[in-house]
């Protein structure tokens, strides 16, 4: 019995002094002094202490007193992990989601991402709840990652009612709701998280959810812009182009479309790259117009490469290049755009880059007037009294197959 006491009051002193351990070298560390901290912890981690070995495997991770190596990392967090530690169980799964210093194992990243979820871990719950979202690891199910961020969002952490509020957004494993995501995006906007001021600046743009107030939106696209958010610059660059919320400026529409266009937002490319043929807040250039129009066209944005395609028609910038241009106005075509289709057809009529060919002719024009082009009504009904009725059922036939096709080997 005497033995037995005697036990116990040596572990709690021993945990007392482990602790005093764990708060000298945690100092170390706030203050800077990584490699100090870092032969702390390792005292504590050695001893079998779950705290130090979970720090001495975020210093790894981090390269933090010592060489970045992810694979200690990896063998620290699994020490702790195994005795329960929720954060290191949590980025042991974040480890295995990453492939960092392990092979990449979704299901391993939700086995340790769960068990860390289950002791109310904010971070991991998120996560568990991301991975349910895409179906990673698990078998997509909306509504369980619904679950799992609304516990996060419930505990405050912004990533997790960013995510929530998209659920609301969307509708995905709840009812569409805009006031509840509204709710939720303004939560994690009022932390900061740039997503979520994003998405609560379009809600104001669209009055989904709230009134439509422009002011409001350029507040919160603005808040996101200034953290490098390059949907939200573009979005700014829009509001000043237009003029709402804003006094119109091209000068600022120009910087924030610049801003978006240089971390390769394909929209705000091809803006910029109108801006510079129209001269609007840059000066007048061409060749600055197709370089981002090509930026834009090669990522596959649709309206950069008709935008593309007339510069080579009219030899803006390029080189005139009729072939260059009926590439990029198929490209262009074949995503939906009715005045790329138009201008294929204006090829193909008058033997422009590609052969004459007075039936695809028809067949281009007839499908862009399907898609909204005036215009092409016109030259259809040109072109009709220039070929044959057989001919004009046969292009007719073809345009019906090119549309079931999605306008997709169309030749």
């Amino acid at each position: 019995m005497l033995f037995r006491l005697v036990f116990v009051i040596f572990m709690l002193l021993a945990q007392i002094a482990w602790a005093d351990d764990f708060s000298d070298a945690y100092k170390e560390y706030s203050k800077g002094n990584y490699s100090k901290a870092f032969r702390g912890f390792m005292v504590l981690a050695n001893r079998g202490d779950a705290s130090g070995q979970y720090a001495i495997g975020y210093m790894y991770a981090k390269g933090q007193g010592v060489p970045q190596d992810y694979q200690e990392a990896v063998k620290w967090f699994r020490l702790a992990a195994d005795q329960g530690e929720a954060d290191a169980q949590n980025k042991l799964g974040y480890m295995y989601d990453k492939g960092k210093g392990v092979p990449q194992d979704y299901q391993e990243a939700v086995k340790w991402y769960r068990l860390a979820a289950d002791q109310g871990e904010a971070d991991a719950q998120n996560k568990l709840g991301y991975m349910y979202d895409k179906g990673k690891g698990v078998p997509q199910d909306y509504q369980e990652a619904v679950k799992w961020y609304r516990l996060a969002a419930d505990q405050g952490l912004a990533g997790a009612q960013a995510n929530l509020g998209y659920m609301y957004d969307k509708g995905k494993g709840v009812p569409q709701n805009y006031q509840e995501a509204a709710k939720w995006f303004r939560l994690a906007a009022d932390q900061g998280d740039s997503d979520a001021q994003a998405n609560l600046g379009y809600m104001y743009v669209k009055g989904q959810g709230v009134p439509q107030d422009y002011q409001e939106a350029v507040k919160w696209f603005r808040l996101a812009a200034d953290q490098g958010e390059a949907g939200s610059q573009y979005n700014l660059g829009i509001v000043y182009h237009q003029g709402q919320g804003v006094p119109q400026n091209y000068q600022e529409a120009a910087k924030w479309f610049r801003l978006a266009a240089q971390q390769g937002e394909a929209d705000a490319q091809n803006k910029l790259g109108y801006m510079y043929v129209k001269g609007q807040g840059v000066p007048q250039n061409y060749q600055e117009a197709a370089k981002w129009f090509r930026l834009a066209a090669d990522q596959g944005d649709a309206d950069a490469q008709f935008n593309l395609g007339v510069m080579y028609e009219k030899g803006n910038g390029v080189p005139q290049d009729y072939q260059e241009a009926a590439k990029w106005f198929r490209l262009a075509a074949q995503q939906g755009v009715a005045d790329a289709q138009n201008n294929l057809g204006v090829m193909y009529e008058k033997g422009q880059g590609v052969d004459v060919n007075l039936i695809k002719a028809h067949m281009w024009y007839n499908i862009a007037v399907a898609n909204g082009s005036e215009i092409s009504s016109k030259f259809r009904d040109n072109i009709a009294n220039k070929i044959t009725k057989k001919q004009i059922n046969k292009a007719q036939s073809m345009a019906k197959e090119c549309v079931n096709r999605k306008y997709k080997n169309c030749n």
